[in-house]
C-alpha cells in the first residue's frame, strides 16, 4: 500500500489503473504474483486463490500437446516458449506427452517474470535438467511454437467510464489516506460505439495488444518463424463492448472467491479483466501474422482428442476433466486463438466449431 500511494504522490495525486494495477500484482516483492503465498490449487484448503485447467487435470496438457505437435512439424521448429507458467504444470504435462507423439523440443523456454513463481517451476521441471531455461525477456528473434494459458487476462488493462454522457478514464488516488477510485476526463474510447446513453464502464487492452504485436514481430525476425496460441477467458468485440454489459469484466480471486473491490487488500488477491479477441486478432494480423483459428476450449479440445482420453478413466475420475469442457464451466467461457507465420495450416483445434467469422 505505501508503495502505491507514493506512486499516486510521484505522479500528482491520480495514477491510471494500469499502473495502479501493474503494481498491485507485479511490484517485486510486494505485488500479487511476487508474494510468497500460493496462487494456483484446485481448492481454497490449499490456501490458493484460483485454479487452472493444467491444475485441474493432466489431460489438458496432454490433449494441448496434439496440436503443439502438430505445429511444430509444420513450422519445422524443435522450440516452444511458455510465458508465465505458474506451478510449471503445463510445461510438465507438455514435455511427458509430446515425446510419446514422436516430438521432443530440443528447448523449452519459459517467460518468467516472478522469481517465486520461477522456483516452483524450476523444482517441478528439475528433471528436464537445461531442456528447459527460464528468460526476463524476449531476443530479438524467436522461433517455435508460443503459448499463453491464462497470461493475457492478468495483463494490466485500463479502466474507461462513461458518466452522464461523458468519458472518463479511471484510475486511483487517495483521499483520507485510503485508496479511493477517481475519474479523468479522457480522449480514450473503446474500439466499438456503446449504443444508449446509460452509464457505461469497461476496459480497453493496449498492454495486450502490444504484447502480441511484439511476439508477432519477434517471430517474423527469426528464419523459421513459427505459431503462438493463447488460451484464455473472453469475448469478441462484438460481446464484449455490449450496451448491457455495463460493469465491464474485471474481477478480482481470493480464496476462490470473486470480487469486484481492486483497492482491497491490495498485493493478496488477483485482479484480471477478460480478453478482447478481436483487438488481439487485428493487433496480430497487423504485425504480420496470419490467423489459424478462433474457438472454445471445448471444442478445441475434443478437436485434439480429449474425449477419448477421457473415456479411458476410471468413473470417478471423469467428472473432473469433463470441468474442462463444460459448457456452464471453462468450456465456453474459455476461448483459444491461433497464430503462425507464413502459410496457414489446417490446425487440429480448429478443424470443426472455429469461430474466427465472429470476431
Amino acid at each position: 500500500m505505501t508503495l502505491i500511494q507514493r506512486s499516486i504522490g510521484q505522479a500528482g495525486g491520480w495514477l491510471p489503473f494500469d499502473r495502479f494495477m501493474a503494481l498491485a500484482l507485479y511490484a517485486p516483492n510486494l505485488g500479487y504474483y511476487s508474494r510468497s503465498d500460493r496462487q494456483f490449487g484446485s481448492r481454497p484448503q490449499t490456501g490458493s486463490d484460483f485454479t487452472t485447467a493444467p491444475e485441474i487435470s493432466p489431460l489438458f496438457g496432454q490433449t494441448l500437446a496434439v496440436q503443439v505437435a502438430q505445429a511444430l512439424q509444420a513450422t519445422g521448429s524443435h522450440e516452444m516458449w511458455e510465458f508465465g507458467a505458474g506451478t510449471g504444470a503445463l510445461a510438465l504435462q507438455l514435455l511427458q506427452a509430446l515425446p510419446e507423439l514422436g516430438v521432443k523440443p530440443s528447448r523449452y523456454t519459459i517467460v518468467e517474470l516472478s522469481a517465486t513463481l520461477r522456483a516452483r517451476q524450476q523444482q517441478t521441471l528439475a528433471a528436464y535438467g537445461e531442456q528447459v531455461r527460464w528468460v526476463n525477456e524476449l531476443p530479438e528473434a524467436m522461433q517455435g511454437v508460443v503459448l499463453g494459458n491464462e497470461v493475457l487476462d492478468a495483463m494490466p488493462v485500463k479502466l474507461l467510464a462513461r458518466v452522464q454522457g461523458v468519458w472518463h478514464e479511471r484510475g486511483v488516488a487517495v483521499h483520507d489516506g485510503k485508496l479511493a477510485r477517481a475519474d479523468m476526463p479522457t480522449d480514450l474510447r473503446p474500439p466499438s460505439t456503446i449504443d444508449g446513453p446509460h452509464d457505461y464502464e469497461t476496459e480497453i487492452h493496449p498492454q495486450a495488444e502490444a504484447f502480441i504485436a511484439t511476439v508477432a514481430q519477434r517471430l517474423l525476425e527469426s528464419e523459421k518463424g513459427g505459431a503462438a496460441f493463447f488460451i484464455d477467458y473472453g469475448f469478441p468485440e462484438a460481446e464484449y463492448y455490449h450496451p448491457q454489459r455495463h460493469m465491464g469484466t474485471l474481477i478480482c480471486h481470493q480464496a476462490h472467491q470473486a470480487g469486484g473491490d481492486p483497492l482491497a487488500d491490495v498485493g493478496r488477491k488477483d485482479i484480471t479483466a477478460h480478453v478482447n479477441f478481436t483487438g488481439l486478432a487485428v493487433a496480430a494480423q497487423e504485425a504480420g501474422l496470419n490467423l489459424l483459428g478462433y474457438t472454445s476450449q471445448a471444442r478445441f479440445l475434443m478437436n485434439c482428442g480429449l474425449l477419448s482420453k477421457i473415456e479411458l478413466l476410471e468413473q470417478h475420475l471423469k467428472g473432473q476433466n469433463l470441468l474442462l469442457i463444460n459448457e456452464h464451466e471453462m468450456g465456453e467461457l474459455f476461448k483459444v486463438m491461433g497464430f503462425c507465420t507464413g502459410a496457414p495450416f489446417d490446425a487440429a483445434g480448429f478443424v470443426a466449431g472455429d469461430r474466427s467469422h465472429r470476431l
